[in-house]
């Protein structure tokens, strides 16, 4: 790094301005098979205004500048591909307040979602967004994170109200209200969710919270395929059930989970729903789904209520990843992910399904088929640029399908490196729209260049 960019930073920063190789090396990948890229330095702010005087100095010297949150991303967002500086939100991790009477509170970036909900428990609160990680709420913000309860409570798009965010030449801005709603000119507060640090750097979140259901069930269902599987979940969609979450894991998840906590599952795919609510709704809600699973062949149904029991049934679901990774040790997932309309969903799974069945690399399939989500941790050994090819095929695959069925190409890890191929054929125009956007707010292009919206 240039003299004129690391001097000032070191000077506003002291030991919070890093240039050791360790730390640089910690910053410089994420969770995903994107190659690793080392910042120059790393900066950790401590306040909203250390923040904007970081990218007012980088905005001077020319230096580009990467948000780093808790480093759980999928799609490179985090890898600073041109160098410059990762700038480490996790010192801001303060819970500023808690608005109890209007289910609301104020955070900054750095505070992880479980950290947050540890604080609600005693307020008989929580918040909804889950993407399993536990990431940072700015860095959930930036990818605009869902996760297992989006199909009941919203993704991050409909649970931030207002944002604090520095831009790119040093200003600070505020972004909506507290309000539940408005009609005060353009929704800033939405632009910057899902910008993936392109376009300004999120000083502090204003979150929606939600009270504890008094009723919690949750229940695991195997199926004899996945077409069965997929169709009582439309069905359930479809008819209003108001599950909390559906999750599918395939046959092939269900072999690693076996494997890697010693239970004996049927491997057969398989559904894990959760319904809140009243006791009387619960049951309900229930009742309607387990009729639905039978007439689509259930091999069983297995429910809980009490916690320790509901946290069992979902251990395979939370750890999803971590089996996948088991059933070839030593290998590196290929992670990608799609989203199609509800009605689609079966056609997207089913022909995925039947590229898995003609590759030779081992590929376990979850989702968040309540909202048409799905995911694949395609299993490679990373030093064999054949498996990378083949891995590479099938995740091309998957997002062109996903687009032709109406579609995305993520629904939920973001654009980052990985996914921005496809922004043109998603979006048309409004890609270019993007840039000019991206433009307008950041001209020098150093806020988390190369990444989501088109080259300056």
């Amino acid at each position: 790094m240039a003299l004129d960019a690391a001097d000032p930073l070191r000077a506003l920063l002291g030991a919070r301005f890093v240039e050791g190789e360790a730390v640089r090396a910690q910053h410089g990948r994420d969770e995903a098979h994107h190659a690793p890229h080392m910042p120059d330095a790393v900066c950790f702010p401590d306040s909203a205004q250390e923040t904007a005087e970081i990218l007012r100095l980088c905005a001077a010297s020319r230096t580009p500048v990467t948000p780093f949150g808790a480093g759980t991303s999928l799609e490179g967002q985090v890898v600073p591909v041109r160098g410059g500086v990762s700038l480490d939100m996790s010192r801001m991790n303060r819970i500023l307040a808690v608005n109890a009477e209007d289910l609301d509170a104020v955070v900054q970036p750095g505070l992880t979602r479980m950290a947050l909900n540890a604080h609600l428990r005693d307020a008989g609160l929580f918040f909804s967004v889950d993407p399993g990680a536990d990431a940072s709420l700015g860095g959930m913000a930036s990818t605009r994170a869902s996760g297992t309860n989006a199909v009941r409570y919203g993704t991050m798009r409909e649970n931030v109200l207002a944002l604090q965010v520095a831009l790119a030449d040093g200003r600070l801005i505020r972004t909506g209200t507290r309000a539940r709603k408005s009609s005060a000119g353009y929704d800033l507060t939405k632009l910057f969710i899902g910008a993936e640090g392109t376009l300004g750097v999120i000083t502090e979140l204003t979150v929606r919270l939600w009270g504890q259901p008094e009723c919690v069930v949750a229940a695991v269902c195997p199926f004899p395929d996945i077409a069965a599987a997929v169709n009582a979940t439309i069905l359930t969609i479809q008819m209003g059930v108001p599950v909390a979450r559906i999750e599918l894991l395939d046959e092939v998840q269900i072999r690693g989970f076996n494997a890697h906590a010693g239970y004996a599952m049927a491997e057969t795919p398989t559904l894990f729903v959760e319904f809140h609510g009243a006791e009387a709704g619960v049951a309900e809600q229930v009742a309607r789904f387990r009729e639905i699973a039978e007439d689509h062949g259930a091999l069983g149904f297995e429910q809980a209520a009490q916690a320790e029991d509901r946290n069992r049934l979902w251990a395979a679901r939370h750890n999803a990843y971590y089996a996948a990774k088991g059933l070839r040790p030593g290998a590196q997932g290929y992670v990608t992910d799609a989203c199609v309309p509800i009605s689609k969903l079966a056609e997207a799974i089913l022909e995925t399904k039947a590229d898995l069945a003609q590759s030779p690399l081992i590929a376990p399939l979850v989702g968040h088929v309540g909202d048409g989500n799905f995911h694949l941790a395609i299993l490679i050994d990373p030093a064999d640029a054949a498996e990378k090819a083949e891995a590479e095929r099938l995740a091309h695959r998957i997002a062109e399908r996903a687009i032709r069925l109406g579609g995305t190409c993520t629904g939920e890890h973001g654009v980052g490196l990985g996914k921005r191929r496809y922004m043109s054929a998603e979006h048309g125009e409004g890609w270019a729209v993007m840039g000019e956007i991206k433009r307008a707010l950041d001209p020098l292009g150093l806020l988390n260049p190369g990444k989501l919206t088109p080259d300056a």
